[in-house]
């Protein structure tokens, strides 16, 4: 489970968020989703088995160059992910087209596991009904959103709530800028 020996991952001591994606399918999604916890340090979790490997060249095009900025953490299965951390059963939030809320009626925390499931399926049935389940609307004709836009919807929406985007940042400034 190896993903890039010659850097280490970067460690995100009490992450806002988390996003979980269970047993993603698509390189390139996964690697947008990356690129999303990378830049807003947020840890990522996958649970296995995934649909490639983890160096696979559509990863690597879609985030090898920052990937040792993500804080990533590889689980083996659902049940590894489950008993990773105390209490993770009450934090979980999970998305699903077919659930009824939507996504901006979830009370969402700090340390809170945003659950996504394969991109061809979804979160199986048994995960959707132990867990509260949003969705993000949809009006066109079209059968569902990226995953990766599912993820960034939602994350940016939840970082805007819990009150991050409070002190927005000026244009020569970013959170580890002194300036």
């Amino acid at each position: 489970m190896k993903d890039n020996p010659e850097k280490e991952h970067v460690i995100i001591e009490d992450p806002l968020l988390n996003i979980v994606l269970f047993q993603p399918e698509i390189p390139a999604n996964t690697g947008n989703i990356a690129r999303l916890c990378g830049a807003a340090m947020i840890r990522l979790h996958l649970i296995h088995p995934l649909g490639f490997a983890v160096d696979d060249k559509h990863l690597k095009r879609a985030g090898i160059d920052y990937w040792h900025e993500v804080d990533v953490t590889h689980h083996k299965n659902l049940e590894a992910f489950l008993e990773s951390d105390s209490g993770i059963e009450e934090r979980i939030i999970c998305f699903s087209k077919s659930a009824k809320q939507l996504y901006t009626e979830a009370d969402v925390t700090k340390g809170a596991y945003l659950l996504f499931g394969p991109e061809s399926v979804g979160l199986p049935e048994y995960i959707r009904d132990k867990h509260p389940c949003y969705r993000i609307p949809i009006w066109g004709n079209v059968r569902s959103l990226n995953l990766s836009t599912s993820a960034g919807i939602v994350t940016y929406h939840y970082l805007n709530k819990m009150g991050c985007f409070s002190h927005i940042f000026t244009q020569n400034s970013t959170p580890g800028n002194k300036e």
